[in-house]
């Protein structure tokens, strides 16, 4: 695996060692030919769910003793997310079948995730929410997403959301955390690649 170098600048709160269930529940739809992003991915919590399903990674971080740990079969580039011109990797010819973003936020830069996108590509994206402080760290605003801001940055690049939350997650330690995630896919996107898992009302019944 070779690394890429560039500018370390990017601040991620320490990441849990288990990958993230909400990438998980929406990368099922991912083929076998994807190509995904794992932006801020520091030493591969959620690379394997893609490399489960025979993705082809790259993984961006300011960390290169983190990247060193990443499987052999990611693409790892030590990158500077947050001044200056992004790697070149993700230059205006981008086209991710999928965007992860996991415990990392850097507002004055979300809004250049959507366009990464190719179509039907889907943005994941799960961090700490406002109120967080109370639980513990992460607590500086900048670093807490404020309610619906995610939904917004869907609406503002006309992306299909499929499902969002923000609320109190517990554990697995004393505390728990408040969280924001959002699924989201840019048009035209077939939803039928991931049916819910609530049965459909059936003829006559009432929802």
């Amino acid at each position: 695996m070779t690394i890429a170098t560039g500018s370390p600048v990017s601040h991620r709160p320490g990441a849990a060692p288990l990958p993230s269930a909400w990438f998980a529940r929406w990368m099922v739809s991912l083929g076998s030919s994807a190509r995904v992003l794992d932006l801020a991915c520091g030493s591969g919590r959620n690379i394997g769910l893609a490399l489960e399903r025979g993705a082809r990674v790259l993984g961006i971080d300011r960390d290169p003793a983190a990247l060193a740990r990443l499987p052999d079969a990611v693409e790892a580039v030590q990158g500077d997310l947050e001044a200056g011109a992004w790697p070149a990797q993700l230059d205006t010819d981008a086209a991710f079948d999928a965007v992860l973003v996991g415990n990392y936020l850097f507002r004055p830069r979300l809004d250049f995730l959507p366009p990464l996108l190719a179509p039907g590509g889907l943005l994941l994206y799960e961090t700490f929410g406002e109120g967080n402080a109370r639980h513990g760290r992460p607590a500086n605003p900048d670093f807490l997403l404020r309610p619906g801001e995610l939904l917004a940055l869907a609406q503002r690049h006309g992306l299909l959301v499929l499902g969002y939350e923000h609320g109190f997650v517990a554990g697995p330690g004393p505390g728990g955390a408040i969280v924001q995630r959002i699924a989201a896919a840019r048009p035209p996107f077939e939803v039928e690649r991931l049916p819910l898992a609530i049965r459909a009302l059936g003829p006559g019944a009432v929802g």
